[in-house]
């Protein structure tokens, strides 16, 4: 009997916002630019942050995620953190940037700008 494979599911879902988002930037990205990179540095009152920047290379440990667009790295040491999670870009007359919904953090701070596992 044959073994069958599935499909892996994906480390992140983007919404079809935060891929228009990814390709607005890439065609303002700075020479030399393969994509961009979401990773989890250790900042904020509950510990961790989002933080998505250009990136010139990526890591063999870094998981691709192919868009429309372009390319969005996920930083490999922060993807336990986001398996399964969704990145949309929300807009409104005030603020704008990426919002994640993450089904690991178990809390964030009042603000929002960190949260913790």
């Amino acid at each position: 009997m044959a073994t069958t494979l599935r499909a892996r599911p994906a480390a992140l879902n983007l919404t079809a916002s935060a891929e228009a988002r990814i390709a607005e930037l890439m065609g303002k990205a700075p020479e030399g630019a393969v994509g961009v990179k979401l990773s989890t540095p250790r900042r904020g009152c509950s510990g961790l942050a989002y933080s998505v920047d250009y990136v010139a290379s990526a890591s063999a440990m870094d998981e691709r995620i192919e868009t429309p667009g372009g390319v969005l790295f996920v930083d490999g040491a922060s993807l336990l953190y986001l398996i399964g999670s969704t990145m949309d870009w929300v807009e409104d007359d005030f603020t704008a940037g990426f919002v994640f919904a993450n089904p690991n953090a178990k809390g964030a701070c009042g603000c929002g700008e960190s949260f913790t596992v």
